[in-house]
């Protein structure tokens, strides 16, 4: 699959350029744009490379762990299905989570289940 590199780095320089604080919470979910990335790292999707993401962590006013979201059906102990986000049914992919600076969060789109995100944090701890 060819990737549009170029294209990502001048959406990239752009969303550098932001200097909006974005107030985020744990459990939460949003649009973040995670680019086009090497090999099988996950891409976000869309003229924005954006892909929904659920906040594992907060690491500070700047950055956070976030974990992307898939709506593939496909079945792996690394996707943890979370139900619907966006009228889609929704996994978790938590061997893909990183760090991203918080100028990537584009829109929140809601806050995830408690007993769901105590299943995702637990997935992670047993994953390390």
């Amino acid at each position: 699959m060819k990737k549009d590199f170029d294209l990502w780095n001048t959406i990239k320089r752009r969303l550098h350029e932001n200097e909006a604080q974005k107030l985020y919470h744990t459990r939460e979910i949003w649009w973040c744009s995670l680019g086009t990335n090497i090999g099988f790292e996950q891409d976000g999707e869309g003229a924005e490379y954006q892909r929904p993401v659920l906040i594992l962590k907060g690491l500070s006013k700047n950055t956070c762990l976030v974990i992307p979201l898939t709506t593939s059906s496909l079945k792996h102990p690394m996707r943890i299905p979370i139900g619907v986000v966006g009228k889609k049914d929704a996994a978790a992919i938590i061997s893909q989570m990183r760090v991203v600076d918080t100028r990537r969060l584009i829109d929140k789109v809601e806050v995830l289940d408690k007993n769901i995100f105590e299943t995702i944090r637990k997935a992670v701890k047993d994953m390390l």
